[in-house]
């Protein structure tokens, strides 16, 4: 917990992700990913002066968050669940053949709405290392282009800024952190889910990692040293080490 929660607070110092007094919403999927950084931004607060709280949006897939509600009432963090009509919408309604992109855009913009109507300008998400080596790849390969997310995003016509404090941290590291923690996973209920150009770059990554171990400690160091817009820390940085703990 402490190892993790050291390295979410470098990313959070090295990007100058939160300021003091600030109040800051977690984008919780019931994912062990937004779940997982649920916690450490949760027990970052004792060293950090800023207010939490955790937002869902409920795509209408019937998937139950109970569990997250217990789980967000024993870290004392305010739980609120968006209902929407999403997963209908796009695969009832619209049979969208490639729904990955209009679902991501409809919920960014519901996550966005439902943290402004609560006064709250900035919203954490769970994306990890692992995920910003494979954006990077999926642009690279899939649009030839040089990009990825931001560590910081400012969406300048909503008003809102995205944050990835957890970009330090590997997947095998969050996957285990979660299990260990018995964290309320939700089941997925995407009809697409595991089937997606992500999970494809997912195994080449994996593949070619056989052959190159230091492959995605590679990659990522070029991102901030290119550097990518935004990604050059601001703060020290040592790469994290990809180990199992």
């Amino acid at each position: 917990m402490q190892k993790l929660m050291g390295l979410v607070r470098r990313c959070v110092e090295d990007y100058q992700m939160i300021s003091p007094g600030e109040r800051v919403a977690v984008g919780v999927s019931g994912g062990k990913d937004s779940l997982v950084l649920l916690q450490l931004l949760a027990g970052l607060r004792q060293y950090s002066d800023f207010e939490l709280e955790a937002i869902t949006i409920d795509m209408g897939l019937g998937m139950d968050y109970s569990g997250v509600q217990t789980f967000c009432d024993s870290l004392q963090v305010p739980y609120t669940v968006v209902n929407t009509q999403i997963a209908p919408i796009i695969f009832e309604h619209r049979k969208e053949k490639n729904p990955c992109s209009m679902c991501a855009k409809m919920r960014r913009g519901a996550l966005n709405q439902a943290i402004l109507e609560r006064g709250i300008h900035k919203i954490a998400l769970g994306h990890h290392y692992d995920d910003a080596v494979e954006t990077f790849l999926m642009s690279l390969i899939y649009e030839g282009r040089i990009s990825c997310f931001q560590p910081v995003t400012d969406l300048d016509r909503t008003g809102v800024i995205q944050i990835r404090p957890m970009l330090y941290i590997h997947e095998k590291t969050v996957d285990n952190f979660a299990v260990r923690m018995g964290l309320p996973v939700v089941e997925n209920r995407c009809p697409v889910d595991k089937t997606t150009k992500r999970e494809e770059i997912k195994r080449l990554v994996f593949d070619l990692s056989n052959t190159y171990p230091d492959l995605k400690e590679r990659i990522f160091g070029a991102m901030q040293r290119l550097p990518l817009p935004e990604w050059e820390p601001k703060g020290r940085y040592k790469r994290p080490k990809d180990t199992e703990e």
